[in-house]
């Protein structure tokens, strides 16, 4: 009950804060690397242009 403990909420609001600001930096500056497409890197022919009308 929050009544009973307001400074362990205030520290698990701080630590949510805190992850939640840590995440979003990461996930900001740290790129997920690109998807490596084994069909294209295998051929050594270029692949074919689509078709236009």
């Amino acid at each position: 009950m929050p009544q009973m403990a307001p400074l362990m909420w205030l520290y698990l609001y701080c630590f949510f804060l805190l992850s939640l600001i840590v995440f979003m930096s990461i996930n900001y500056f740290i790129k997920p690397y690109e998807k490596i497409n084994l069909k294209t890197d295998l051929l050594s022919t270029p692949p074919q242009p689509t078709w236009k009308l």
